[in-house]
């Protein structure tokens, strides 16, 4: 049975992988995340590990974004999940990645609704707090996963990885592509994100190691999950730096939108780009040589775990308190970490001699 402990420290990622096919990308938040929005977990009672498992529950999830090709595989895997559980799943949510107003609205609909438990994709770290307090005030357990609230919005997030692990790592993956020398930039979801920004640091940590004493980190850029204009910031990063030598995209539509730009142009091969990607999306692009290596957790598995720990928290086996552990069903045992946070685990480096092993 696996067990995973939060409360270890971050080390540099091993193996590390996200999904973008023509929606938004996977922005979501991380471990280290929590730590920077400050705030306890929410408060609850004490928890019975040995309770039943509750069924006939009805847990919401409530995406970024419905229809993003990462949520619907995310979403489905908690929809799995739930009917294994004799419980229903329920998705809601706005049709774009940055309706904050209508995350809001949908958090009240499913209060309203009176639905046990709800895992929440937050579009922003802030604005669904009120919101979800309410909900959890009538007794609606709150998961949020890929992307998550202040902690003492929710009872417990569901971190897709270590902040610092995915951004590191993506530093490491680059810069050994393009031999430790040269321009870079960074191809980002929303100026807000919070994952992107969190990602974003640690990968500037990383950056001011003597080992990358050559590479330099030129821009920011800003596609705002949104696959033109994704496109668009790829094909301007090109036209202001012409050495620039690689791209990291730390979103799975911002990705695709590079790989695709540079699949067609003549910097194919030549400008290197990683970050994170789904192996469906990305495969044409490995095998044609524009990528080389990107990284991703499974979404699937994600949404399962968030599925899992809100039936956890709804049949009071769990609280969200730092320590307590629980079973979620074969992927294996989980302990609960600092502020609430449940780490998925490590993500998977994709490359060409791997890629086919995946489909998602």
């Amino acid at each position: 049975m696996r067990k995973t402990s939060l409360s270890r420290t971050c080390a540099a990622l091993a193996a590390v992988t996200s999904l973008a096919l023509a929606a938004t990308a996977c922005g979501g938040t991380t471990k280290e995340d929590v730590k920077n929005e400050g705030g306890a977990a929410a408060p609850a009672g004490k928890a019975d590990p040995d309770a039943p498992t509750k069924k006939g529950l009805t847990v919401g999830f409530l995406p970024k974004q419905v229809n993003n090709p990462y949520f619907t595989v995310a979403d489905k895997g908690g929809e799995k999940a739930l009917e294994e559980l004799g419980s229903t799943y329920k998705e809601v949510g706005p049709s774009s990645a940055t309706d904050t107003a209508g995350q809001v609205s949908y958090v009240n609909t499913l209060t309203q609704q009176q639905v046990d438990a709800m895992a929440v994709s937050a579009q922003d770290p802030g604005a669904l707090c009120t919101a979800l307090k309410q909900a959890m005030k009538n007794g609606i357990k709150v998961v949020t996963y890929d992307s998550d609230t202040d902690p003492g919005c929710r009872n417990a997030f569901v971190s897709q990885a270590s902040a610092e692990d995915l951004g590191r790592t993506e530093v490491q993956l680059l810069a050994e592509q393009i031999g430790y020398k040269g321009e870079i930039a960074i191809l980002s979801a929303a100026q807000t994100a919070t994952n992107q920004n969190t990602w974003i640091e640690f990968m500037k940590d990383e950056l001011k190691d003597p080992t990358y004493k050559d590479v330099k980190l030129v821009k920011v850029a800003y596609g705002n999950d949104d696959a033109q204009q994704s496109f668009q910031q790829t094909q301007g990063l090109l036209q202001e730096y012409p050495d620039l030598k690689g791209i990291i995209s730390p979103t799975t539509v911002g990705i695709k939108a590079a790989a695709q730009y540079l699949s067609g142009s003549k910097y194919k091969g030549k400008v290197k780009l990683t970050g994170l990607g789904t192996p469906n999306d990305m495969r044409k692009y490995v095998k044609n040589g524009t990528v080389e290596a990107f990284e991703l957790w499974d979404p699937a598995r994600l949404g399962e775990l968030a599925a899992r720990t809100a039936v956890a928290l709804a049949s009071g086996q769990i609280t969200g308190k730092e320590g307590e552990t629980f079973t979620a069903g074969a992927m294996g045992e989980y302990t609960i970490g600092e502020d609430g946070v449940i780490d998925l685990g490590k993500p998977t480096v994709f490359n060409a001699e791997n890629i086919d092993r995946f489909d998602f």
